[in-house]
């Protein structure tokens, strides 16, 4: 009995993982964009929020070119930055 329940538990976990992954990185889009700008807005540190202004920059540039897995790269960057990550 205990061995089904740790093996529907492990199995239960590994089946997570895609799913926590797949939310790790931001989506290229503008809910995501306006999301992190809030987070920009809401930075007290200024040289965070300067840092991520530059991210955020970038990642616009890159929507507007149609580089998805760049503008991904440079939204996850200014999150982290405005969240001091």
């Amino acid at each position: 009995m205990l061995r089904t329940i740790l093996a529907a538990g492990a199995f239960a976990f590994l089946a997570a993982q895609p799913v926590l992954a797949q939310d790790a990185m931001m989506k290229c889009d503008e809910p995501s964009m306006m999301a992190v700008q809030k987070d920009i807005d809401a930075a007290a540190d200024a040289m965070k929020k300067d840092a991520a202004m530059k991210e955020m920059d970038m990642a616009k540039d890159a929507m507007q070119k149609k580089e998805t897995d760049n503008c991904t790269m440079h939204l996850d960057a200014a999150m982290k930055a405005a969240k001091g990550m």
